[in-house]
């Protein structure tokens, strides 16, 4: 897997936090990242699904956050050097589409199952705290759960994840 590969999850995980922060606490601010950080893997992982598909990541680079960032209305004009140089390394789908699986179970579970026998899950891995999310979890991230406040960055990429999926039937709402 190309080093560039964790970068993008990392920076997609982290704009998804900064754009909808958890609730109170350190124990939260854990939850939320662990939940934001699992839903950007599955997207990560779906939207590049095999180790060719990162490797050309690599090559074109993931495109960055200023259209997320316009989208919930981020001031994004007086950032440091530090802070705009992460922002170069989110994904636009990866979050779109980790968006929609924060907000929508049965899409996280269709998801999750979509990923069986890729080259990314080659080893099991538990997702429960986005596909099975405890009360805890919801408490911690109920920004990042909630589904009126991540729909204009859900709608960016919704139909080509429902395409990857082949899973129309599955509701959004």
């Amino acid at each position: 897997m190309p080093v560039d590969f964790p970068s993008v999850i990392a920076a997609s995980t982290r704009w998804l936090i900064r754009a909808y922060p958890a609730a109170g606490g350190t124990m939260n601010a854990v939850l939320a990242e662990a939940q934001a950080r699992q839903a950007a893997t599955v997207a990560a992982w779906l939207r590049y699904p095999t180790a060719v598909d990162a490797g050309l990541l690599s090559l074109v680079g993931p495109g960055g956050s200023a259209r997320l960032d316009w989208v919930v209305g981020a001031d994004t004009s007086d950032l440091e050097d530090e802070e705009y140089a992460w922002r170069t390394w989110v994904d636009e789908v990866v979050v779109s589409w980790a968006a929609a699986l924060l907000v929508v179970p049965a899409l996280a579970a269709a998801a999750v199952s979509a990923l069986s026998g890729s080259e990314h899950a080659a080893t099991p891995v538990d997702f429960r705290r986005l596909t099975s999310p405890g009360e805890n979890d919801r408490r911690a991230a109920p920004l990042l759960r909630h589904p009126d406040f991540l729909r204009p960055v859900v709608e960016l990429h919704k139909r080509e994840l429902l395409v990857r999926l082949r899973s129309r039937p599955v509701s959004t709402e």
